[in-house]
C-alpha cells in the first residue's frame, strides 16, 4: 500500500467553506464519486481542513495508476459534474503547477 498526500486551497469565503464541508460530510458525497474513487484502487481517502487549506491523504493499492484514474474521471460525466462543482470552491495553492488543482506534497519526515 502507498500513501499519497496533496494540498489544495478553498476560496477564502466562510460561507463557501461551510458549503464545501457540507458536501464532504459522511454520506453527502455523491455515490458515483465514492464508487469511482474505490474503482481506481484508492483504499482510503481523508481530507483535512485548516483555515482555507485542504490536505488530502490517499492510501492506494500497489496497482494504483494516477494516469488511469484521470482517464476514468474524464470518461465519467458524473465525476466531471462533481469536479466542476468542487472547482467553484477550490483554488490552487500558490506553488501549484499550471492547471493543477490538488498539488502533490513531499514527505520530509517519517517515524
Amino acid at each position: 500500500m502507498k500513501r499519497l498526500c496533496f494540498a489544495c486551497d478553498l476560496r477564502d469565503d466562510p460561507i463557501a467553506i461551510e458549503k464545501y464541508k457540507e458536501y464532504h460530510k459522511s454520506g453527502n458525497a455523491w455515490p458515483e464519486i465514492t464508487d469511482s474513487i474505490r474503482e481506481a484502487g484508492i483504499l482510503d481517502m481523508q481530507i483535512y481542513l485548516i483555515g482555507n487549506r485542504l490536505f488530502m491523504i490517499m492510501e492506494v493499492s500497489e496497482t494504483f495508476d494516477s494516469v488511469k484514474k484521470a482517464e476514468m474521471d474524464a470518461a465519467n460525466p458524473k465525476v466531471q459534474e462533481w469536479e466542476e462543482l468542487m472547482s467553484s470552491f477550490q483554488q490552487a495553492v500558490p506553488w501549484a503547477a499550471e492547471n493543477e488543482k490538488w498539488s502533490p506534497m513531499q514527505c520530509i519526515f517519517s517515524l
